[in-house]
């Protein structure tokens, strides 16, 4: 059984109003369990504290469409495992409000959005990921949970990105899984990272390495970048990125992978062709603006 609101220490919070069981429900329905609790119980304390603190506080600390802007606050802030655990719990629970009101929460005690996202959000699809190979978590739950985190990153990017820079310094990115790569919340995220820097994004999430082909000679990128999960497809990402060196209209076009595969086998980023890895999302911006600049030295 895998307890979702069960502490590092192996101990279950008293004061946690629903668990999973690990116990499959009806079609349609999640592991969710109620537990009563004394008082008003969880789910009253957090409304009540939404009502009287967080969404007076959002108001005056960002007004209505403000964009956020990084501060040495939320920097430094910090989610552990076990706040990691309790939103993949709320994430698949049957009250989606009660996971968008955890991120307000979050941002309410300081956490910026880039944490939110790196932090709590990607671990938590990671997390899923987990439950799912281990089966203790069914397909219905993880489809959902995705979806509810891609629609919190959606909801959430206006805010992340701000004021959109000018693209016409040749920043433009394309973003495809590798060929037959079902997993894609990863690029959603790298997408907004790499807009908020002023990149030109476009996305292609389900793609064969002929249409890829196809993108790159029909329009100009500075950078392509490929996410892959696991070995098996593999031999179609290699396929893909050769194909993109081949048909570019941009002959020193950058080559990025990403995905748990890379960090753990490194070897595997020149096998398939590709420049570079990125760990995640922040650090894939990062290595393409050294790309870029590197190009630009050159020329």
């Amino acid at each position: 059984m895998v307890d979702l609101t069960q502490g590092s220490d192996g101990r279950r919070r008293p004061d946690e109003g629903r668990y999973w069981d690990g116990t499959a429900n009806e079609p349609g329905q999640h592991r969710i369990r109620h537990v009563p609790t004394g008082g008003e119980g969880w789910v009253g304390h957090l409304v009540t504290t939404i009502e009287g603190e967080i969404i007076p506080r959002l108001m005056l600390a960002h007004g209505s469409g403000a964009a956020e802007r990084p501060s040495a606050r939320s920097d430094n802030a910090r989610l552990d495992q076990e706040e990691v655990r309790e939103f993949a719990r709320l994430i698949i629970g049957p009250d989606f409000s009660l996971a968008r009101a955890y991120v307000d929460m979050a941002r309410a005690r300081g956490l910026g959005l880039e944490t939110i996202f790196l932090n709590l959000m990607a671990p938590t699809a990671r997390l899923l990921g987990e439950l799912w190979k281990a089966d203790d978590c069914d397909f219905t739950d993880v489809t959902i949970g995705l979806a509810r985190l891609q629609q919190l990153l959606r909801e959430f990017a206006p805010a992340f990105q701000g004021a959109l820079a000018d693209c016409s310094d040749g920043r433009r990115v394309l973003l495809a899984p590798a060929p037959g790569e079902q997993h894609t919340f990863g690029l959603f995220m790298t997408e907004e990272f790499f807009r908020r820097s002023g990149w030109q994004v476009l996305s292609e999430m389900d793609c064969s390495p002929g249409r890829i082909g196809e993108i790159v000679r029909s329009e100009w990128f500075s950078i392509v970048g490929f996410s892959l999960s696991g070995e098996r497809f593999l031999s179609e990402l290699a396929v893909a990125i050769d194909l993109v060196r081949q048909n570019s209209k941009n002959q020193s076009i950058g080559i990025m992978v990403g995905g748990q595969l890379f960090l753990d086998q490194p070897e595997l980023v020149t096998l398939v062709g590709a420049d570079v890895s990125a760990s995640d999302a922040r650090q894939a911006v990062l290595h393409a603006e050294r790309m870029l600049g590197a190009v630009s030295m050159r020329c």
